[in-house]
């Protein structure tokens, strides 16, 4: 079964927060009661503190607890005293003792403390105790018992901490109003955590809502352009990272657009440029059919140069194809790039020559500067700027070639007198089959593809090509390497 993503957000956002409720709750709860038992044993404690003061004027008479070790009894007197003073201060009196003179009890008696609360002591006996200041017992209690089994009160004399009372500690509370307090604080955690959840649930569905509201429009944008609608665009309405996302959607939109229209360009240019030597072609080898012209050297010469120029246009893109998909055959080694440029120049001087076009060449006496390249490749990069130049540039006509270089990086510049190229055209030079109107027409020969092959080599071998207008009216072409030196 398949859950939307939503529902898996709100279901994860759900159960997390039921288990923090589930432990808050319970931590909440178990601290409360260990606490509040705590709370009620200082509480009763307390109770107790004129035992405490009896203890601390025991202590001081004989400035040491050895008359509770030696006698036993003693203990319990002081605890007799204790609850006197408490009973006293709190409004009880103890009843008068009986008259010495009529019962015959002796002035010793007559200062006896009251046996009123004699049925409290044992009990009280069994539960308070005495530690002395290490937290060794002394007396009371249940000696096998550790001090810290009880909750302690500190035993001061002139400022110093002399002895522990101690109140054996009750881990389960039997008290009917402790008890009821517990449980009314457990009803209001309970009716807190169950109010917590809801509201996490509530804040849940909506967050989760909200989140997926960009990737609504993600899926549907993306649907759009499965479609092939490639104007699709989604609204950015944040900058966290789906409106980030939402942003590379658009401009992968954009690119796919930019694309269908280049495709659908390629397509009717690559149509246009088959079809004038192919219609050239087909009207020659019918006016050779129908007797009108006449099988000589010059009608099969046209033909023959119809046919090589649409083996280069097949040539070229076979090219420009394996450079798109990266195959592009490239060896590379290290080579100089201004002997194999001279060398490409003696190629065409004749080709010059009829152009009348002046070679200014300021390669000769430069240090050689060797790049990682293929000596093939830079001979047909090469090969095309000049054949760029002679297929364009006015007669009589100059090119001027050079090189630069920085700790690094080798330029060759190819530079003409002109015509020069509109400042608007300069960054499509290298784009497919792009021709420039009227200097850079197509009546001047050539399949558009040149220089859209010398950027491809370019950037497989790790360089940078670019155009510009030149200081001599013409366009300035500048090719850049990274050099080995």
């Amino acid at each position: 079964m398949r859950f939307k993503l939503s529902y898996k957000i709100f279901a994860t956002l759900t159960l997390t927060s039921l288990l923090v409720v589930a432990l808050m709750v319970g931590l909440i709860r178990f601290y409360v009661a260990r606490n509040f038992a705590d709370y009620v044993n200082r509480s009763l404690l307390e109770r107790y503190s004129e035992v405490a003061d009896a203890l601390a004027v025991e202590y001081k008479t004989g400035r040491s607890w050895q008359d509770i070790k030696d006698y036993p009894g003693r203990w319990q007197e002081i605890l007799r005293t204790g609850l006197l003073q408490k009973d006293f201060d709190s409004g009880n009196r103890p009843p008068r003792p009986p008259d010495s003179e009529n019962k015959g009890f002796s002035g010793r008696a007559q200062d006896r403390p009251s046996q009123g609360p004699s049925r409290r002591i044992p009990r009280l006996a069994r539960r308070l105790a005495l530690f002395d200041v290490d937290k060794q017992h002394i007396a009371g209690g249940r000696p096998r018992v550790p001090h810290d089994g009880f909750t302690l009160m500190a035993i001061i004399v002139d400022g110093q901490t002399v002895g522990w009372l101690g109140l054996h500690k009750k881990e389960h509370l039997a008290n009917p109003l402790a008890v009821g307090f517990l449980s009314q604080q457990s009803h209001m955690l309970y009716l807190i955590g169950g109010g917590i959840l809801l509201l996490t649930a509530v804040v849940a569905f909506l967050l989760s809502r909200h989140l997926l509201a960009p990737v609504d429009k993600l899926m549907a944008g993306t649907q759009a352009l499965m479609s092939r609608r490639f104007d699709t665009r989604i609204e950015v309405e944040s900058n966290d990272e789906l409106g980030q996302l939402a942003a590379d959607f658009n401009t992968m939109a954009q690119t796919l657009e930019n694309y269908e229209h280049m495709r659908q360009q390629w397509i009717s240019d690559i149509a246009h440029e088959l079809r004038t030597p192919l219609s050239i072609l087909r009207g020659e080898i019918e006016a050779l059919k129908d007797g009108v012209r006449e099988v000589n050297r010059d009608a099969l010469n046209s033909l023959s140069a119809e046919a090589r120029h649409l083996s280069n246009i097949v040539n070229d893109l076979h090219e420009l194809s394996l450079a798109d998909i990266g195959a592009l055959s490239i060896k590379k080694a290290p080579v100089d790039p201004a002997a194999i440029l001279k060398e490409t120049l003696g190629h065409f001087k004749q080709d010059f020559a009829e152009h009348q076009i002046t070679i200014e060449n300021n390669l000769d006496n430069q240090t050689p500067i060797h790049i990682i390249g293929d000596a093939d490749r830079l001979q047909q990069l090469f090969s095309n700027l000049v054949k760029n130049t002679l297929r364009y540039a006015d007669a009589p006509g100059i090119l001027k070639i050079g090189q630069e270089w920085t700790a690094n990086r080798l330029i060759l510049f190819f530079e003409d007198s002109g015509p020069g190229v509109p400042e608007g055209a300069l960054d499509h030079l290298f784009d497919r089959l792009y021709r420039v109107d009227r200097s850079r027409s197509r009546a001047q020969g050539g399949s558009g593809l040149g220089l859209s092959i010398c950027k491809s080599i370019v950037n497989a071998l790790g360089g940078e090509i670019r155009a510009s207008n030149g200081n001599l009216g013409g366009l300035r072409i500048e090719v850049e390497f990274p050099h080995t030196g």
